[in-house]
């Protein structure tokens, strides 16, 4: 091929397309590659999700009525509606597939979507010159490989998609492939953990956009109400847990505006350049640089009415993260201790629009250097490499290499041989974990007392809290921890802090562990599974059973007996 040939062939968009298609597919290829030695999250996703899945599948209860409960975790007092509806695809992807087959083509539906959303939002109603095609394709590509929470789904990454269809709808064009879009969209995203906050946004659009035209703008009205109705529809337990359930749940106990002013300050500005640990987007190495450059262009160019999107996007980057940051600053404790809803559910979460933001702002701000000269081209497509660049290494394959793998994990093995030396029925007995997330307990088929969940029954909360009220007296932040949120119903240990990883290799030992075993004893504790040596067991009224290990075990854990 000639370099004419090959150069014409670089400046047509089909190639960039490929390109971006190919680089997502070498983005998930790891998941099919190494299986169940592959690296993924384990904060909220290892910990929690994936295991609750694999509880989820074998409790009887995927389709269980709305009073069911989940008899493996907390003496049944779990209810199956704080675990996720039977609708939505991520549970389907586990009930038809092994555990990394799904997760990974979770990955990959996420991101190809995400790209394909975002190209067509940029392409058709943003970056409409046909030799910009290289901005649309860098800037969707970037941000389908933008770290999410996987369990999402498509709930920040779906986004522009969702967008692209609703301004479809505004203005007459493609109705029919908005409406499948938009029928879709729900069973594959979370309206409480997303949409809510897109759906909401949105209402706001469409009652100014009336109000500036001067018309009702009826389609777009319905088609909003036809998606939150089909969230509704959807997510029908949770809906149902928040209307008819009268027990308190550990969420009314929530007390996480304690900010003071300057540490509100401090939070908008760590948001803003960092972001949440949910919707990351690493906007402050390369993106925020270029806006910058691209926003004194246009201020020294005086073209402040001919960029409102540019503007509006900056200001809204921002004023996002100074809602999130109020959100908890302490003025808002008396308010929320009043309106319930406002302590059980997190508003603060309109910073799930941030990524989308953040992304169409990058692409709008290559287009502003785009339009410069020949030279800015080349700057601007330098940008989107160098972007690219810095997302490469939050893949989970490489930014998660030192953590265990998904086998090393969970463990199957390890946890057959522990199962098989106590030699009972798995629902005969119950177990709490020490410096081990109580998920990989689950995921072997334990029956715990301890977990992670949104909400529990307020009451398990006070019963569990007295088996470790010796130890919270002990650290006032483990206290505040637990005391003040308590998804985490764990058997906090002050030696250990919030650290739930020690591996086989750890020297780490506790030397003065004070639990009440009589309260464990009184809820059926019999065995706690540690991965550190409890150096005053006896006095703890526990006796040491066995040690697990071998070499190609993560974990070393030590099986103690509750007396």
């Amino acid at each position: 091929m000639s370099i004419l040939k090959l150069k014409k062939l670089f400046q047509q968009e089909k190639t960039y397309l490929l390109i971006a298609i190919f680089i997502i597919a070498l983005w998930v290829l790891p998941y099919f590659v190494l299986g169940q030695d592959a690296h993924m999250r384990i904060h909220d996703n290892l910990d929690s999700n994936v295991a609750w899945y694999k509880v989820l599948m074998s409790s009887g209860q995927l389709f269980g009525p709305l009073n069911a409960n989940i008899p493996q975790i907390i003496n049944g007092q779990l209810s199956r509606n704080a675990l996720y509806s039977e609708y939505y695809g991520i549970i389907e992807l586990f009930r038809f597939f092994p555990p990394v087959t799904a997760y990974g083509l979770n990955i990959a539906i996420t991101r190809f979507t995400a790209f394909l959303g975002m190209y067509l939002l940029l392409k058709d109603y943003i970056i409409k010159p046909k030799e910009q095609g290289i901005i649309r394709a860098a800037a969707a590509l970037t941000f389908s490989l933008t770290p999410f929470w996987p369990n999402g789904m498509l709930s920040t990454l779906g986004m522009p998609l969702a967008l692209w269809a609703f301004l479809n709808l505004r203005y007459h064009v493609k109705t029919r492939q908005s409406w499948i879009t938009l029928t879709l969209l729900p069973f594959y995203s979370t309206f409480m953990l997303g949409f809510f906050f897109f759906l909401s946004a949105m209402g706001v659009f469409w009652l100014v956009d009336a109000i500036r035209t001067k018309k009702a703008q009826i389609r777009m009205f319905l088609s909003i109400l036809y998606m939150t109705l089909l969230y509704m529809a959807i997510e029908y337990r949770t809906i149902a847990s928040l209307i008819f359930t009268t027990e308190k749940t550990n969420r009314s106990e929530f007390n996480e505006s304690k900010n003071t002013f300057y540490q509100t300050i401090g939070l908008i500005f760590k948001n803003y350049f960092i972001g949440h640990n949910q919707d990351q987007t690493l906007y402050e190495f390369i993106i925020f640089p270029t806006a910058l450059i691209a926003l004194i262009i246009v201020i020294i160019q005086k073209r402040w009415r001919q960029e409102k999107l540019f503007i509006g996007l900056h200001l809204a980057n921002f004023l996002l993260s100074v809602w999130y940051s109020f959100w908890w600053y302490q003025g808002w404790g008396p308010l929320k201790q009043k309106i319930n809803v406002l302590n059980t559910f997190n508003f603060s979460r309109y910073h799930y629009l941030r990524p989308m933001f953040i992304y169409i702002l990058f692409a709008v701000s290559l287009q502003i250097l785009w339009r410069i000269n020949k030279k800015w081209r080349i700057f601007a497509i330098l940008f989107a490499i160098l972007q690219l660049c810095v997302l490469f290494p939050s893949n989970e394959e490489i930014y998660y290499r030192h953590s265990p793998s998904f086998k090393q994990f969970y463990a199957v093995k390890e946890f057959e041989d522990i199962k098989k030396y106590i030699g009972k029925p798995v629902q005969d007995y119950r177990v709490i974990s020490i410096g081990l997330h109580p998920a990989i307990a689950q995921y072997n088929g334990l029956y715990t007392l301890d977990t992670y969940n949104n909400f529990y029954p307020l009451s398990y909360k006070h019963q569990f809290r007295k088996i470790i009220a010796p130890e919270l007296d002990k650290n006032l932040t483990l206290k505040e921890y637990f005391d003040e949120w308590g998804g985490r119903c764990y058997v906090f240990v002050n030696e250990l802090g919030e650290n739930y990883i020690f591996s086989r290799n750890s020297s780490k030992v506790i030397r003065n562990l004070d639990l009440n075993t009589a309260a464990l004893k009184k809820m059926g504790g019999d065995y706690i599974l540690s991965t550190v040596r409890i150096q005053n067991a006896s006095e703890n009224h526990l006796e040491l059973q066995r040690i697990f290990h071998k070499k190609e075990y993560y974990w070393r854990i030590y099986l103690y007996r509750v007396l």
